[in-house]
């Protein structure tokens, strides 16, 4: 039992050192991190260049069309002219032929114009997808970082726990062989000493966990460990006095559904003029090899019109699918809405909650460290139990943990409200 107990010192002794191996890892640098090589974001970077590639392509429709085209003929007989002596062939009977053309549209009633701007604004809302993604990933790597800290504090009251019972195994044994005890406040510390290295390494396993994720979010390798900033923070309550509908056109989730809707109205605009005229020119060379005219090179010059009268009603079932992806970017957009204002209630009352949490349980430590050592005096001098000192000590490491995760709860909720009013 007692080399149990001496291989529990080291190893709490190695847990209280290990925290501080690595190279000083700042939040700034963390987040810097993220924005360079979070493989969630590159990912996301391609959307606003597919958008952008999509916004040429509606631009195309502003520029003339040129084709070309060759090939070779071959026929039975040649085509000929019946004349009263006899028939005289036009053509050769195999030939080569070839032409240009250039196409433009000189104006359409306002649906080429459309398209384009539906595709400029789908270029927006893809920018402000990737801010938004860029927002939540600065989320969660805060939320990992200061989870980290939170860990790494409890794992300290841990191993405060471990020392504490420790000691008191001791005394309980001292007494026990003197006969003033009897052995059941030895095996009652053995208990409680193993209840805290399990909670202890659980708490090791979720730090390790946590900087696997951390790892992941900003693109390090899953060994690698730094030496964070304790002294991390994001400010204060203070957001709990803004006013909020005000503050929603600054999220980018937001923006991008705007952004979307308005791509929406252009469809739907645009699909609208599938019936209207179209105005379009048309210049061309067209050559066919014949030796039997003149002239085997002929350029044209077109100027002309075009209405759609009937395509199966596509046209009809394109405007009204349209008009319905309208409706339900504006029920998307309201939801949208009104999850970033729940999302700012919830985050404000779990900032304000937890900073009070902190006031509290700020002083409720003194009180739980004074009542553990007036415990320990009490079975010291064989007035007290042993139950007593063992429930002291664990209610001093449950309010030093409840203490350390209302300060690091305090810190994410601020970053969740951060990010919810479009800030991060």
């Amino acid at each position: 039992m007692n080399y149990l107990h001496a291989s529990l010192a080291v190893v709490v002794c190695l847990g209280m050192a290990a925290h501080s191996w690595g190279a000083p890892l700042p939040l700034q640098d963390c987040l810097q991190r993220a924005r360079d090589n979070n493989p969630a974001l590159k990912s996301a970077v391609w959307d606003s260049r597919i958008a952008l590639e999509n916004t040429r392509l509606a631009a195309a429709a502003t520029y003339p069309r040129i084709e070309t085209h060759a090939g070779y003929t071959m026929q039975t007989e040649p085509q000929a002219i019946k004349s009263a002596g006899g028939t005289t062939e036009t053509q050769e009977q195999n030939f080569a032929f070839a032409g240009i053309a250039a196409d433009y549209i000189l104006y359409d009633f306002g649906r080429r114009d459309a398209k384009v701007r539906q595709a400029n604004a789908y270029t927006e809302a893809a920018a402000e997808g990737f801010m938004f993604t860029r927002g939540d990933i600065t989320l969660q790597v805060i939320e990992a970082y200061f989870r980290i800290l939170e860990t790494d504090r409890l794992i300290q009251a841990a191993d405060e726990e471990v020392v504490q019972i420790t000691e008191h195994r001791r005394v309980a044994q001292v007494l026990f062989e003197e006969g003033v005890v009897t052995r059941n406040d030895v095996l009652q510390a053995d208990v409680r000493l193993a209840s805290a290295v399990q909670k202890r390494l659980a708490a090791l396993n979720t730090r390790e966990n946590g900087w696997l994720l951390l790892n992941f979010l900003t693109g390090s390798e899953p060994g690698f460990r730094g030496e964070l900033d304790a002294t991390s923070s994001l400010g204060d309550s203070r957001q709990n006095t803004v006013d909020t509908r005000d503050r929603l056109g600054n999220r980018h989730d937001i923006k991008a559904q705007k952004q979307i809707l308005d791509a929406s109205e252009f469809e739907v605009q645009g699909n609208l003029k599938n019936y209207v005229p179209e105005i379009y020119t048309r210049l061309g060379m067209d050559y066919v090899q014949n030796d039997k005219v003149r002239e085997q090179a002929v350029y044209s010059a077109t100027l002309g019109i075009r209405v759609n009268l009937f395509d199966g009603y596509a046209s009809q079932a394109a405007h009204k699918k349209a008009v319905k992806q309208r409706s339900k970017q504006q029920e998307t957009l309201r939801l949208t809405e009104q999850r970033a204002q729940l999302e700012i209630s919830t985050s404000r009352n779990d900032a304000r909650v937890a900073q009070e949490r902190i006031s509290v349980t700020e002083a409720a430590i003194k009180q739980s460290e004074e009542n553990l050592r007036i415990n320990m005096e009490r079975y010291q001098e064989r007035v007290g139990i042993a139950s007593e000192v063992l429930d002291a000590q664990t209610l001093v490491t449950q309010t030093k943990t409840d203490y350390y995760r209302a300060l690091y709860d305090f810190q994410t909720a601020t970053a969740r409200l951060q990010n919810a009013l479009g800030e991060l």
